[in-house]
């Protein structure tokens, strides 16, 4: 309701109850609950609850990157169990995770600030021989924009490596890129996911 249609009112019901009857309370608290809203400012304008999430969701592209990259540490590790974790987790932090942190400002850097809260990262799959640690993706369209990978690979005559690479929508997704590899070691590694 509008202020100046309230303020009338409020008038109104003075002047034909003698000042007898004052408005309930209700009325009253609706002007001051939006006064506490615009933390004690008044309002003359007041924004459409999808103009105030817009507001309050809009990342930058440094927030949106650490973002990202807080949850793909956290997915990775889920990926790799409490088996291989503990192995390679030194590595992964100091070779891998700065790679992964450089695709993520590669490809946030392709996208306005606004689009970047549309953007998010799936779920590490329950599946354990898939490949997939995490993919970041569009929830509007549902469609992939970067996928992140590992897999294990065992070279002729040497041991076990674990090969992290992504890819891209812009190759539809065909080219590896490489993140790096941490070797393992002879002996077969456990599945994704174990737990010791």
């Amino acid at each position: 309701m509008s202020i100046w249609l309230k303020k009338s009112f409020f008038v109104l019901l003075s002047i034909l109850t003698f000042g007898l009857v004052s408005p309930t309370q209700p009325f009253l608290n609706e002007e001051n609950h939006a006064f506490a809203k615009n933390n004690g400012k008044p309002s003359s304008v007041e924004a459409t609850p999808e103009e105030a999430r817009e507001e309050e969701s809009v990342l930058t592209h440094d927030e949106f990157i650490e973002t990202m990259l807080e949850q793909a540490e956290k997915n990775a590790y889920e990926k790799f169990g409490t088996k291989i974790k503990p192995v390679i987790e030194d590595e992964f932090r100091s070779l891998i995770l700065p790679n992964i942190e450089r695709a993520i400002a590669d490809t946030a850097a392709q996208f306005p600030e606004e689009d970047l809260t549309s953007l998010t990262i799936s779920e590490v799959p329950q599946y354990a021989k898939t490949e997939k640690i995490f993919h970041i993706y569009d929830e509007r369209s549902g469609e992939d924009v970067i996928r992140f990978h590992v897999r294990k690979d065992h070279p002729p005559k040497d041991g076990y490596y674990f090969n992290f690479h992504y890819h891209t929508v812009h190759d539809k997704f065909l080219a590896h890129h490489e993140l790096g590899s941490i070797y393992w070691n002879k002996n077969t590694p456990p599945q994704w996911m174990s737990v010791s």
